[in-house]
């Protein structure tokens, strides 16, 4: 199995648990926030500039202002107007497709799929589920408080669109972006993974 795997997905829906025990079964390496530790070390960036970086894309808007404004602080470090936030998701695309080029592996979210796309080993995969699912979920999984779990599935998900978005010339979740997509509040985590081992090594 040569394949590279990125895993998108829908807050709650399963989606790093899915890429850890996917990676498990198949025997081969596992990135999420080992991309951005491996980032920061290979650029100089403290890791917390990485995690502040995808925080902001909250709100597409205010996401947008603060990496132009962010433009003007990047001058006395040769970048011209590249912006901070940039030159981090460079540095971590950097490192995407240095693990990619080392062999099999599953990497979960960061854009994966587009900084890849044109990789021809790459098999993208999206996870959603229904919303009752992803914040019962967010309560049990994540510690997240029952009476704001709702609305944290609904802000996660616009974040991970926003960022996605604004990063790449596609939209976050668009079927036609993924070689296969699963719900995982109807087969299970465990089954999606044999579903998914299934179809990659088909």
């Amino acid at each position: 199995m040569d394949k590279v795997i990125t895993i998108n997905s829908q807050y709650g829906s399963g989606g790093r648990e899915l890429g850890k025990k996917l990676a498990d079964k198949l025997g081969i390496p596992f990135y999420d926030n080992e991309l951005i530790t491996r980032a920061a070390k290979e650029s100089g960036f403290a890791e917390s500039a990485f995690e502040k970086a995808e925080a902001k894309a909250t709100n597409s808007l205010l996401y947008s202002i603060a990496m132009g404004m962010s433009a003007y602080s990047s001058q006395d470090f040769g970048y011209g107007n590249i912006s901070i936030d940039d030159r981090i998701f460079l540095a971590q695309a950097e490192v995407i497709r240095k693990v990619a080029s080392e062999g099999p592996c599953v990497i979960v979210g960061r854009c994966a799929d587009y900084i890849l796309r044109d990789e021809p080993n790459v098999v993208n995969i999206f996870c959603y589920a229904g919303a009752d699912f992803r914040i019962k979920r967010a309560i049990e999984s994540y510690g997240v408080n029952p009476a704001k779990a709702a609305e944290e599935v609904m802000k996660y998900d616009k974040r991970r669109a926003n960022y996605y978005n604004y990063h790449t010339s596609e939209k976050w979740g668009v079927i036609y972006n993924y070689q296969l997509s699963i719900r995982t509040d109807l087969y299970g985590i465990d089954h999606s993974v044999d579903v998914i081992k299934t179809f990659v090594e088909g």
